[in-house]
């Protein structure tokens, strides 16, 4: 049996329009006792049919459409190449070209799309927030519309207005115009739980109000740069994008956004944005069409264990300084490449990934105290939150090649900086690699490589460097705060010592 979906579905979206999927439970039928005791949880399995009738039309399918534009050639005239390049991604296929009574093709007759025609883009999902007419949906369904169509389940349908898209988190806001429309309820997604049922609706393959059930899988799944998502096994599809997570009590906890695939399909796990997040993210996009984040001026990388472990850290908590962008915030503030940040205004970073959520939240222009562990110590740092736009980075000149050294015992041939290139690197102390062996080497360090701390320790010059390495036990592992162009790194390194 063939089975085919409407054209007008997309799949080659980044983030895939996302459900379809049944969930079997087996027969307790010829059980014995024990086994029916065992398997008697099963039969308070969830009944979502009145949830569903309650919040099913509030509910709504996305049609996007783009104008055609068509190029280099005569009015009215369209190249067969292009066209038949549009029709394979919007259509799937080829337009017949007429024909006459005798099979000829006749002239004066275009069927093909003319410059200007409105054409099919996309599928999504959404879902209206409040009875006015504002719905929510993934940026990435709107993207490069021209166009934007909402269909209610009663079968209206209204041109929409973009309010604002979010690319960072991939929400949007639209507006239609109506009054008394129904909507859906806010949940709390900070309060989920691991296991909870829940609902996604939407139209997968444009096959509109779709519902699918399954439970969720794990929360703050770390998949984006500002949002930890929530993960569910409930299927999703392309074309679901955009439409709602709800809970038993009817309240939505998420916006479908992501699926895990290796075939461009279901593949058992899905991501939603939170609510929460994606509330926060829409009263911004109300106001003012944009959303405003803050930042410090610093690039951050993940914190390893060997790292936290040579710098007298008890885990891997915080989030490793890289770079400081000359003259922002953080280097108004003293923050220095190396530094390991374990707070942001009292709070906890516990993994990387959480510091540019907390900074990119707080109130632009307001005093944030940054906590961070730098030689063994803890220090607190005042510094300023400032907006992302326009972030700037610094660069740092290329070293000049001193006389080569004895490598140590981790493999490394220093010199001193001279003073021209501390001012041209904006440092105070530190050595240049000339040549890398060894251990240093196997690392993928190389010549022109700054070196800025060994554990806990400050470098100031070839001396006092070769002396720390001669002293490190050679039974443990041990960390180079390494800056290469902009970017600093802690490196970890175990000595050799028939290093020469």
């Amino acid at each position: 049996m063939k089975t085919t979906f409407p054209t007008g579905t997309r799949t080659t979206l980044s983030a895939l329009m996302i459900s379809a999927g049944i969930l079997f439970a087996p027969a307790m039928a010829g059980l014995a006792p024990a086994a029916q005791a065992a398997s008697s949880s099963v039969a308070g399995l969830p009944d979502f049919a009145d949830m569903v009738e309650k919040v099913g039309p509030a509910v709504v399918n996305i049609r996007t459409t783009e104008r055609l534009k068509l190029q280099n050639n005569a009015p009215g005239q369209v190249d067969a190449e292009e066209m038949q390049e549009f029709l394979r991604r919007f259509f799937g296929g080829q337009i017949p070209t007429p024909r006459g009574p005798q099979g000829q093709s006749p002239r004066g007759r275009r069927n093909a799309p003319q410059q200007g025609d409105e054409i099919q883009r996309g599928i999504g999902s959404g879902f209206i927030t409040s009875a006015d007419g504002y719905v929510l949906t993934n940026a990435h369904v709107v993207d490069g519309a021209d166009e934007v169509y909402v269909t209610l389940t009663d079968k209206r349908e209204f041109k929409a207005k973009v309010l604002g898209a979010d690319t960072r988190t991939d929400v949007a806001l639209l507006k239609i115009e109506g009054s008394k429309l129904p909507s859906l309820t806010i949940g709390d997604s900070s309060k989920i739980r691991v296991g909870e049922w829940v609902v996604a609706i939407g139209s997968p393959f444009n096959l509109e109000n779709t519902v699918t059930a399954g439970i969720i899988s794990a929360k703050s799944r770390d998949t984006g740069d500002y949002l930890p998502l929530i993960q569910s096994d409930v299927a999703v599809n392309p074309g679901n994008s955009g439409g709602p997570l709800i809970n038993m009590r009817g309240e939505v906890i998420g916006i479908n956004s992501q699926i895990a695939t290796l075939s461009g399909g279901y593949n058992g796990i899905s991501f939603s944005i939170p609510i929460d997040e994606a509330m926060r993210v829409a009263e911004q996009l109300k106001k003012s069409g944009k959303v405003a984040r803050g930042r410090i001026g610093v690039r951050i990388g993940e914190l390893g264990k060997e790292v936290a472990e040579a710098l007298g850290l008890k885990n891997t908590q915080g989030a490793e300084v890289t770079l400081v962008e000359p003259g922002g915030p953080a280097d108004k503030a003293g923050i220095k490449a190396g530094d390991i940040i374990i707070k942001f205004n009292g709070a906890a970073v516990n993994r990387s990934s959480d510091l540019p959520r907390m900074i990119g939240s707080a109130p632009l222009d307001s005093k944030a105290t940054v906590t961070v562990w730098r030689k063994g110590q803890q220090l607190d740092l005042p510094v300023t939150v400032l907006e992302l736009d326009g972030e700037k980075t610094a660069k740092a000149g290329a070293a000049e090649k001193p006389q080569p050294e004895v490598a140590n015992a981790l493999g490394f041939k220093v010199s001193d900086l001279s003073a021209a290139q501390k001012k041209e690197l904006s440092l105070d102390a530190g050595v240049v690699v000339v040549a890398a062996e060894g251990a240093a080497a196997r690392a993928g360090l190389q010549a022109g490589d700054v070196l800025l701390q060994l554990n806990n320790i400050e470098i100031r010059d070839a001396k006092q460097f070769n002396a720390a390495v001669a002293k490190l036990d050679p039974k443990k592992s041990h960390v180079v705060l390494v800056r290469r162009g902009e970017v600093a790194q802690f490196i970890s390194l175990r000595p050799t010592p028939s290093s020469k």
